[in-house]
This record gives structure tokens, sequence and C-alpha cells, in this order.
């Protein structure tokens, strides 16, 4: 029959201890070549990710394959067609872009041919994975969203500064919720002290904390260096005075849901409510998108506060003496008159 490449894949690590872990979709795919005539080329094995879209390594790896000319192999082998998509339009651009290249789709336990019929079966079969998955995903998130109200955390890498601890066990599963990391806590309250007060110089920005900390050694969670996304992160996120948002933002990049789908979750505070809110008064004080350019870096103290009584117009920082020995505050519009005033004029007698 030729040459085929195995796709193995489990969307999550209950199924990888069913009857759809790797190991059993491995011996029931050779089993299939076997009695087929079909030569093993190449497996990719795909752990722990969903089939609804192509952001797949290995998924990726074989369509690099398969695309080459000629092809590493004839016919790819999976245990089903939701193995490969979940999704009914990717799955027909993806399997008419192997055909291009003379590649199959084959699926041991929904074998079918290449007549018309065949291929509108093929559809319909993927429009019912599509549809369950969808109502999977939404029973999913209706229980995660229930297991939030109920106080419970839902399985992600708890923030930092904090750790999970086991609440309680119902049946065979132990039910989570996140507490205050010793190992941590500290740090968090460095983080927010720094914002505050400062070191030396007086409250710091977000890239200054990130600096203070490397520098002196102190790590982020996975064990690497802070960053100033990182930093500003933790300064604004509100689990640290008690209050947990769950189901806040959706799959696609700055989709965000609405407030009744969103569940707060109470957990133990680490930092007051008050410190809190003047960092965040802070943050928005120096934040760019708040002051001209001009006023965010500049030593101008009231550049942008203080404005002339007369004209309205704002106030600028002039030198005078040797070398700017002396600053004062002059109003802008007049500064710009006796600078036109001072300046000789052109063989036009326009202002030079």
């Amino acid at each position: 029959m030729g040459r085929a490449a195995l796709y193995l894949r489990v969307s999550t690590g209950r199924q990888a201890e069913n009857d759809l872990s790797i190991p059993d979709q491995r011996r029931q795919l050779q089993s299939y070549c076997q009695a087929k005539g079909f030569t093993v080329a190449a497996e990719f094995i795909e752990p722990g990710a969903s089939a609804t879209d192509d952001r797949r390594p290995e998924f990726q790896k074989m369509m690099d394959a398969a695309a080459e000319k000629p092809a590493m192999f004839d016919a790819i082998i999976v245990h089903s067609f939701s193995r490969f998509f979940r999704d009914q339009f990717q799955l027909e651009f993806y399997v008419r872009r192997l055909a291009k290249n003379g590649v199959r789709l084959v699926s041991i336990t929904q074998d079918l041919g290449d007549d018309p019929m065949s291929v509108m079966m093929r559809q319909i079969m993927a429009l019912f994975d599509e549809y369950q998955s969808k109502e999977n995903a939404k029973h999913t998130l209706r229980a995660m969203r229930e297991n939030a109200r109920q106080g419970f955390w839902n399985g992600s890498r708890p923030p930092f500064g904090y750790r999970t601890v086991a609440a309680e066990q119902r049946g065979l599963r132990v039910k989570k919720r996140i507490e205050p990391d010793p190992m941590q806590v500290e740090t968090v309250r460095l983080m927010f002290r720094l914002a505050r007060i400062g070191a030396e110089d007086g409250p710091m920005g977000s890239r200054q904390i990130a600096d203070y900390l490397n520098v002196r050694g102190i790590r982020t969670q996975t064990g690497g260096r802070w960053g100033v996304g990182a930093v500003h992160q933790i300064l604004t996120r509100e689990t640290y005075i008690g209050r947990h948002r769950f189901n806040v933002s959706g799959k696609r990049r700055g989709e965000r849901k609405s407030e009744d789908e969103i569940v707060d979750v109470e957990v133990e505070p680490i930092i007051d409510p008050d410190e809190f809110a003047e960092v965040q008064e802070t943050m928005r004080s120096r934040s760019p998108q708040l002051k001209a350019p001009r006023f965010v870096a500049a030593g101008t103290l009231l550049g942008g506060v203080c404005y002339c009584a007369d004209c309205g117009g704002a106030m600028t920082l002039r030198t005078s003496g040797k070398g700017g020995q002396y600053r004062y505050y002059t109003c802008c519009t007049t500064a710009r008159r006796e600078d036109r005033l001072q300046r000789p004029n052109d063989p036009n007698g326009r202002a030079g």
C-alpha cells in the first residue's frame, strides 16, 4: 500500500490515562498498517494539544514533511478524524492540501474511500466532531466557573506569590485552593513597597523594579529574570488584595468576557487594599498616555501642571547666567515672543 506516517494525539491528561492513550493509539495504528500493507515511515506524537486549531508543533512538522516533493509518506494514519481536526472547515482544507501532493488521510475507525459519498460522510462526521467539541468546551467551562464560585482553583499555575494546596476530597478528585507561598510572598510585598516608596530616589517604575530584582538574584516562578510586563502584571493584579477574577478573557487575544461571565474568587490577600490603591494611582500618574512625552522623562517638576495666570499658556523652564547657572519658569508664549524679537530680520523683512 505504501509508506505511512502515524499521527497520535491526546488533548488532556485524562484522555492519556484512558482508552485514547498514546500507547494504545500506536498499537491500533501499527496493527492497521500491518493488516493493510503499510510501512511505517514516521511517527508524530502530540501530547496535550487541542485539535480545534493548527497551533500544534508536531502537526506542523508533519504537514511540512507531507509537502516535500516527493513526500516522505503516501498516507497519514489516524485513530479517527477528530484526532486530526475537530473543525470541519480546517479538516477539509488540510485534506485537500495533502491530496495536492498525493498524500491521503486515513482513519482506522472511519475507513472511507475517495468517492463523493465517502467525502460527504467524512464532512458529516467532522461536523458532529466539531459540534461535540464545542459542547464539551461549554460544559467544561460551566463546571470550572462553578468550581471557582465555590472558591476552588481550576488547575492553572497560580499567580506569583501563591501556591496550591489540597482543600478537600470529593471521590477520587482532590479540590484545591490557593494560599500565600512563604517562599515568594515577601518578594510580592517588596515589589509593591518599591513601587510606592522606592529604595533611595522615590517610587520606582516597573522597569526599575525588574532591574532591582534581577541584580539581587530574585527570580520568577520558573527561575527566569524579571521583565517589565511581568512586574506590571503583579502590580496591577487584584488577586493580591484578595479578589481573584476567573474567566476574564477568551481564547482570542484581547477578547474580554462580559461581567456576568466573570467569577470573583475570594483568596487570602497579600497586599493591603490602601497600599494597592496608592500604587495604582502612582502608576497612573507616571503613565506616558496621561502626559506629553516631554514631561515624562524631563526633569521639569511643574511641566504640564503650572500655567500662566495672564494668558493661560503653559509655563516652561528657562536658564540664564553663565553656563545656565540660574533656572526659572516663564510663560512659553512670552518666551517665544522674546525669542523672535531677539533674532535679526532676514532681507525680506521677516523674522529670522
